[in-house]
């Protein structure tokens, strides 16, 4: 079973953004997805599938919106250099 998401917004948005309607929309989706991402809401699967993409294409985009792939500190990127 899917659920459905509505969200109301001016008619006037999509032109104030240099977007279709269709363009507006669909980056509003992947923002969405790509924020509850990086707050650790969603996997990166479950983002994708939100959006009907894969999950590689997903994290591919993650740097369009400047949300790494991965989010170590560089105190976890070491420690899990050392322990390999």
């Amino acid at each position: 079973m899917s659920l459905q998401l509505t969200i109301e917004y001016p008619e006037t948005f999509p032109d104030a953004v240099g977007r279709t309607r269709e363009q507006f929309e669909q980056e509003a989706r992947w923002a969405m997805a790509v924020k509850l991402f990086e707050l650790q809401r969603l996997s990166s699967g479950m983002a994708a599938a939100l959006l009907g993409v894969d999950r590689v294409t997903f994290l591919l985009r993650l740097s369009d919106y400047g949300v790494p792939m991965i989010d170590l500190s560089e105190e976890e990127l070491l420690s899990d250099i050392a322990n390999a």
